[in-house]
C-alpha cells in the first residue's frame, strides 16, 4: 500500500497545531485564572458559573442600595438629634414660666421661641443630594415653609410633603425605609416627624402657640395647654431617634450579611469556575514539552524525507 507523500506532513502538523491550542488554552487559564473559557469547555460548569455571577451582581446592588441609605440614615439622625435639641429647649422655656414671670422676660422667652421654629424649619428642610429628607416622597421641593407677620413672629409653617415613603431592596427578600414624613394625619402608615394626629404630635403649631402665648403674657395657657402639648410632640421625636438608630443597626448588619454574601458567591465561582494554578502550570510545562518534543520529531521526519528523497532516481 502507498501512502502519500504528504500524509506525514499533514499529521505533523494537525499534531503540532493541537498542541499549540492547548498551550495556547493553558496560558489563557494561567493569565486569567479561569478553567472555563467558553461553554464547550464545560457546560455544566459554565452554566453554574453563570447563575453565580448573575446572584453576585444582585448583591452589588443590595450593598450599593444599602451604602445609599446608610447615609440617608445618617443625615436623617443627625437632624433629628438637632429637632430633639429643639424640642427640649422648647419645653424648658415653657416650663420656666410662671405666674410671677416679668413682661420682660415673657417677651424674651417668646423672640427665643419664634427663633426655635425658625431652626427647626432649617433642620427639617436638610437634603441628601438633591432630595429632601423629611417630604416623604414628594422629596423635590423643601417640605416647610414659613410666614412670618411684620414684627419677625412666626404666623405658620406650611408642609408640602406628603405622608408616603418609598422602600428600598437591601437582600433577596427584605426592604427597608429611611424615608420619614414630615406630617402624617392620615391615621395609617408611617409615623410623622413633627405632625401626627395618632400621638397628638403638632410640633409646629404648639410652637407656634407657646410663641403667641408668652407674646400675650398667658402664663397660664403656657403651663396648662403648651406645656403638656409640647411634652407629646417630645415624644414623639424620641420615638422617632429611636426606630432611627434600629434602621441604622439594620442597614449595618445587612451590609454585613452582603459583604459576607459576596465573598462566599466569589470563592463558589472560583471554585466552579476556576483553574488550579499549581495543576494548571504543570500541565502546561507538559504540553511545552510535548510541543518541543513534536517539532523535534518533525524536524526529524523531514530530514529523513529529503534524505530518501535524494536517493530517488
Amino acid at each position: 500500500m502507498r501512502i502519500a507523500g504528504t500524509s506525514y506532513t499533514d499529521s505533523i502538523v494537525n499534531q503540532l497545531n493541537l498542541l499549540a491550542a492547548q498551550q495556547y488554552q493553558l496560558q489563557n487559564q494561567v493569565s486569567t485564572g479561569q478553567r472555563i473559557q467558553s461553554p464547550a469547555d464545560d457546560p455544566a460548569a459554565m452554566s453554574a458559573a453563570l447563575n453565580l455571577q448573575t446572584e453576585s451582581s444582585n448583591v452589588e446592588q443590595f450593598s450599593q442600595n444599602i451604602s445609599t441609605l446608610q447615609n440617608r440614615a445618617t443625615l436623617s439622625g443627625n437632624a433629628l438629634q438637632q429637632l430633639k435639641t429643639i424640642s427640649d429647649q422648647a419645653n424648658e422655656i415653657a416650663t420656666g414660666v410662671g405666674g410671677a414671670t416679668s413682661t420682660q422676660t415673657l417677651q424674651a422667652d417668646a423672640a427665643q421661641v419664634t427663633q426655635l421654629i425658625q431652626q427647626a424649619v432649617d433642620v427639617l428642610n436638610a437634603k441628601d443630594g438633591n432630595q429632601y429628607l423629611f417630604g416623604g416622597t414628594a422629596s423635590g421641593q423643601p417640605p416647610y415653609s414659613v410666614t412670618t407677620d411684620a414684627g419677625g413672629n412666626v404666623t405658620g409653617v406650611t408642609y408640602q410633603g406628603n405622608a408616603s415613603v418609598s422602600q428600598s431592596q437591601i437582600s433577596a427578600n427584605s426592604t427597608v425605609s429611611v424615608n420619614v414624613p414630615g406630617e402624617n394625619n392620615t391615621g395609617s402608615g408611617p409615623r410623622g416627624v413633627v405632625s401626627d394626629s395618632r400621638y397628638g404630635a403638632d410640633l409646629f403649631n404648639h410652637l407656634i402657640s407657646l410663641q403667641n402665648n408668652l407674646l400675650n403674657g398667658d402664663t397660664n395657657a403656657v403651663t396648662t395647654t403648651d406645656l403638656p402639648a409640647l411634652t407629646n410632640d417630645e415624644n414623639n421625636i424620641i420615638y422617632q431617634v429611636a426606630d432611627n438608630g434600629a434602621v441604622q443597626t439594620r442597614l449595618d448588619t445587612a451590609a454585613s450579611a452582603a459583604t459576607a454574601s459576596q465573598t462566599a458567591l466569589q470563592q463558589s465561582i472560583t471554585n466552579v469556575a476556576g483553574a488550579d494554578l499549581t495543576q494548571t502550570l504543570v500541565q502546561l510545562t507538559q504540553a511545552n514539552n510535548s510541543y518541543q518534543a513534536g517539532l523535534q520529531s518533525a524536524s526529524a521526519i523531514l530530514q529523513l524525507q529529503q534524505s530518501l528523497l535524494a536517493y530517488l532516481p
